[in-house]
């Protein structure tokens, strides 16, 4: 650990806090309909894109259609998806002749980019067309992203509306978004990676000729367009196999840095957007210092075990820390940062391989995915599973000073309590399940790479991040077979929507409540206080769903590495 790693994540920390408040200013105006610099040029548009849809952008939906309507809306991304992977042999723009993806894997792709998880079982460099990297995979990056924030904007209105049916329209939602936040910023987004040297092409894949005089074909396509909506929308879905470790999709020290920024902003943004919708900005904060809190934790206990290697790597010479499966030109520092960064967010882009991270290092991006992501987490879906355990945490400081609790103006009761705890326990039965069938199926073994506690926890790497929708893969694990592409396909599809439709529920619970002025009783919600006991209940819940399963893999091959054995 050094000094300068130390300020690298300092001025990481510090340049997220700086774009909350103006970025959440910005999105809270291009929800409530208000008028921004750009709509003289988006407004004709979005009024044009209503005017052919049908959608009246004054009527605004109750939480159930509103559900239903996203519901729908994501089994036509599941159609499209899955058609032009299996059609992808006679469609254009497919320079290298790729053949049709096989049903198995084109499910599992399908389900993963509507889920926002982004899981690949696939090298996209040799599997996948551009037109499927465009109009499939690159189009969903939009808008499952857009759902999640539409989503989250949804629940915030729940909070912040009273003795209200509704809870806005899920298509002037999903629309909004779309044009106004992601489209403007992956614009100019897009052209600063291609300055540093993505490439961003229809041409055909280049072939060279190596010093040696063997010839090589160099993989290119619509590169840059991709990389920019995957990192700031946290999908995480790589253009080619190696992800944000390609050089073609993460080349400089600097895109690196960007890219990790992007990964956070909106997600850090939309807490400024909760506090500005309820009428208390520091309520915003004190969810974004929740987060913070645990994002710091897990990124020092991250550096310090990389930075420190292993007892093994030392007897063998292997001082400085621990490289393996890392670029020279990211370092341990920027590695582990990113690893931390992704994991909280649900973006699933590495720049390195987690697989090769020391065992308490790997421990870490677990933790973080089996917390259901909150720490930032995906954009919308980070906010609404946070405000899950803030109703949880309200519900506890209710039950100790004997009173009915309340939130920002909203009493807690049993409905909302039941889904909360709903949306948040289906996580480990999904990933702690489907992790005990594969370590006993003999098909699903057969894929693992390493025997013992690291083979263990590549099975449960694997469930958490599908569950968590984050899509990383631990390595190690060939997920290419039937059996996982359909199971990890149901985690995927579990963690994303059993979590939702409670969620929404409980939005349209609260919106429909009347607001109360907080009293002499009312529990602050915006000091050190509140922040101490949802970090709290956040790590006893973890620490009764979820944790003893990591006991039995990272904790005991840490202690084994430490003692000279290698799995």
């Amino acid at each position: 650990m050094t000094m300068i790693g130390w300020l690298q994540i300092i001025l990481y920390c510090v340049i997220i806090v700086a774009l909350t408040k103006p970025l959440g200013w910005y999105m809270t105006r291009v929800f409530n309909g208000d008028r921004t610099f750009l709509s003289p040029v988006l407004r004709p548009i979005e009024a044009g894109i209503y005017w052919f849809s049908g959608v009246d952008e004054k009527r605004e939906q109750h939480w159930l259609t509103y559900t239903v309507a996203m519901l729908l809306f994501h089994v036509g991304g599941f159609l499209i998806i899955y058609g032009v992977m299996r059609l992808q042999a006679v469609l254009p723009f497919n320079p290298a002749g790729q053949s049709a993806v096989a049903e198995d894997l084109s499910f599992n792709t399908a389900i993963s980019f509507i889920t926002n998880t982004n899981w690949q079982n696939y090298g996209g460099e040799s599997t996948i067309s551009y037109l499927v990297q465009m109009l499939g995979l690159t189009h969903q990056n939009f808008l499952s992203a857009a759902t999640g924030i539409a989503l989250a904007v949804a629940l915030i209105r729940g909070f912040s509306r009273a003795s209200m049916r509704t809870v806005g329209n899920f298509w002037v939602d999903v629309t909004r978004t779309t044009l106004y936040v992601l489209m403007p910023i992956c614009v100019v987004y897009t052209l600063f990676l291609v300055w540093q040297g993505i490439p961003q092409t229809l041409g055909p894949y280049v072939e060279a000729t190596t010093l040696e005089g063997a010839k090589q074909t160099i993989a290119v396509g619509p590169v840059a367009s991709q990389v920019a909506i995957k990192m700031l929308g946290t999908n995480g879905g790589g253009f080619f196999n190696a992800n944000a470790a390609h050089p073609f999709e993460n080349p400089t020290a600097l895109s690196n840095f960007v890219q990790m920024l992007s990964i956070f902003a909106i997600g850090a943004a939309l807490t400024n957007v909760f506090g500005r919708m309820v009428g208390n900005q520091r309520q915003g904060w004190a969810i974004l210092a929740v987060m913070g809190v645990l994002f710091v934790a897990g990124v020092a206990v991250t550096y310090w075990a990389e930075a420190n290697g292993t007892s093994t790597l030392h007897a063998l010479g292997l001082t400085g820390g621990n490289m393996e499966g890392k670029e020279v030109r990211f370092g341990i520092v920027a590695s582990s940062l990113f690893a931390v960064i992704t994991t909280a967010a649900s973006c699933g882009a590495v720049n390195a391989m987690h697989d090769s991270f020391t065992a308490l290092g790997g421990m870490i991006p677990l933790i973080n995915m089996q917390l259901g992501e909150i720490i930032i987490g995906g954009v919308g879906a980070g906010l609404y599973g946070m405000l899950l355990f803030v109703v949880l945490a309200i519900f506890v400081a209710g039950l100790m000073v004997g009173r009915t609790p309340e939130y920002v103006g909203k009493k807690i009761e049993a409905r909302e309590v039941k889904m909360a705890m709903l949306a948040i326990l289906v996580l480990p039965l999904m990933y702690l399940g489907w992790t005990a069938v594969g370590v006993v199926y003999p098909a699903a073994v057969a894929s693992m790479a390493n025997a013992g506690p690291h083979g263990f926890t590549e099975v449960l790497y694997a469930f958490t991040s599908a569950t968590g929708n984050n899509g990383s893969a631990f390595a190690g694990l060939t997920g290419n077979t039937f059996f996982y592409n359909l199971t990890l396909a149901s985690a995927m599809f579990v963690g994303r929507f059993f979590m939702i439709v409670p969620a929404m529920a409980i939005a349209g619970s609260l919106a429909a409540k009347k607001s109360i002025p907080p009293s002499a009783g009312t529990f602050p919600t915006t000091g050190g206080l509140f922040v101490g006991l949802v970090v709290g209940v956040i790590l006893i819940i973890g620490g009764l769903t979820f944790f003893p399963a990591l006991a039995l893999g990272p904790i005991v091959e840490h202690l084994a590495m430490n003692a000279g054995q290698v799995f």
